[in-house]
């Protein structure tokens, strides 16, 4: 993990300490007279024929106000807290070659500060372990200046940044040096100094338990499954939130196998655990007041003589079969488990992760995370993400499709073969049947819950943005993380 090292001073913009100097502006277009008090700004930047559009980058020579190379960014003509976060980011990741960098603000933009300093800290983040020749050097440390900005918003944002990277850093490691057994271990390593209990059951451990779903899935690989218990439990804790992530560390389709274009990337399958790994650290790292217990549940979905065969039936954690139509609609089989188990300890509300439907893709594209459930409690994580500014988009559960999860043989199937339509929703219904009730009684309400399909928003293919580049993007972290808080009476 490389993250950059993070303070904040009261001096002047730009000082004399730093190497270079970023300026976060509105759209000198809407704002002209936020630029008055850097001489000769406006005209520097109408001379290169700078458009003020959000996140809109560009070096400048402004001698008159600092002999330092400085860099000047947009934080769109309608400045909030999610635009400045990008603006701040863009240009961590874009000013490069400098140990040292402030960052100061247009007058009207310190206020978010916080958002700022969250962002920089994210688009400071590098994974290059593997290179042999290193990129030009982000920035080792950054300086913000804003007499406003609080020690604990710089620790807010050191713990959401340290969350997201350890979810990049963890989907970035390739498929040969992650196995069950050490993703197991990296979890274990990643809350070591942290009140998080851990428990990790191994295979007889599965075996004798009853997880027939986990199991299931990992008949065909070499590596044997892992389920990892987390336990956040502080005093005082007003909320129990249970969550739940799929973790399949490699996914070839098993002996429904992928095409070989579609096994590329299907190290990022464990996204999903990664996620709910890295909340549950950040909400511990900032100490608050709710209990959080999460499930990464962790295998390889290899082919072998050994794996499940399309009509094999499995008996999952509770008891419910499943007749395995299609092998490589694994996640939501050891998903199926972890919800189960989740259940058990009867949680206020179960939130599930996963890199989970290709549909998702197809219906919201790459950067929404589709998000299904209980009303009440995707209410709740919606508005979460809106105020850390992560798109989200509900889709329905809808009881006309239970049909399709008929099985002959079996309880239910996992996989509605022949029908291309309503993939994601599908999937949702499949899961939704492994939700345990709030009391014994058959026709109880089930446990609050929300499903989050990242297949999409988990990675990004294009260009970069704000903090976002190619690659993994810690989608619903932050989102998690402010879920918490909100549970917690506490702003995001």
């Amino acid at each position: 993990m490389t993250l950059p090292v993070i303070s904040h001073t009261t001096d002047p913009f730009p000082g004399s300490a730093a190497d270079a100097a970023v300026l976060v502006i509105p759209d000198p277009d809407t704002s002209p007279d936020a630029l008055s008090e850097y001489e000769g700004l406006a005209d520097a930047l109408s001379a290169v024929g700078y458009k003020g559009t959000a996140s809109a980058y560009t070096r400048v020579h402004l001698p008159a106000v600092t002999a330092l190379p400085l860099a000047v960014v947009s934080a769109g003509k309608s400045p909030d807290a999610s635009s400045v976060r990008d603006a701040a980011a863009t240009a961590a990741r874009s000013l490069t070659g400098f140990a040292r960098v402030s960052i100061g603000f247009a007058p009207g933009l310190e206020r978010f500060a916080d958002a700022a300093a969250e962002g920089a800290l994210l688009g400071g983040y590098r994974f290059d372990d593997y290179r042999s020749e290193k990129k030009p050097a982000r920035a080792e440390s950054l300086v913000l200046h804003a007499a406003g900005l609080g020690d604990d918003a710089l620790e807010h944002a050191r713990a959401i940044a340290d969350a997201v990277a350890l979810v990049k850093d963890l989907v970035n490691t390739p498929a040969e040096w992650q196995s069950p057994a050490q993703l197991a271990d990296s979890a274990a390593e990643a809350v070591a100094a942290l009140p998080v209990e851990v428990q990790i059951l191994d295979e007889q451990q599965l075996e004798e338990q009853g997880y027939g779903g986990i199991l299931g899935v990992a008949r065909g690989s070499d590596r044997p499954a892992r389920l990892v218990r987390l336990d956040y439990a502080p005093a005082g804790a007003t909320r129990h939130i249970a969550l739940v992530g799929k973790g399949i560390t490699f996914d070839t389709g098993g002996l429904s196998l992928k095409p070989a274009a579609s096994m590329v990337g299907m190290k990022f399958d464990m996204a999903g655990a990664a996620t709910i790994l890295a909340a549950t650290r950040a909400i511990a790292a900032l100490q608050l007041p709710v209990r959080v217990t999460a499930w990464m549940c962790i295998t390889d979905n290899m082919p072998s003589g050994r794996a499940t065969r399309p009509g094999d039936v499995l008996r999952m954690l509770d008891g419910q079969t499943v007749e395995v139509l299609n092998t490589d609609a694994e996640g939501r089989l050891v998903l199926a488990d972890g919800l189960v188990a989740a259940s058990r300890e009867n949680p206020d509300v179960i939130i599930d992760v996963a890199t989970l439907t290709g549909a998702i893709i197809v219906g919201l594209g790459m950067r929404h995370t589709g998000v299904m459930g209980n009303d009440d409690a995707v209410a709740e994580y919606l508005a979460a993400a809106d105020a850390v500014g992560e798109l989200a988009w509900r889709l329905p559960l809808p009881e006309y499709m239970e049909e399709s999860l008929e099985s002959q043989i079996a309880d239910m199937v996992n996989a509605n073969m022949g029908d291309r339509s309503g993939g994601s929703l599908f999937a949702g219904l499949f899961l939704q049947r492994f939700v345990g009730r709030t009391g014994d009684a058959d026709d109880a309400p089930r446990i609050p819950w929300v499903h989050l399909d990242i297949a999409g928003s988990a990675e990004h293919k294009g260009s970069a943005y704000g903090f976002t580049e190619k690659g993994p993007t810690g989608a619903t972290v932050r989102s998690l993380v402010a879920f918490a808080r909100a549970s917690a009476g506490q702003e995001a």
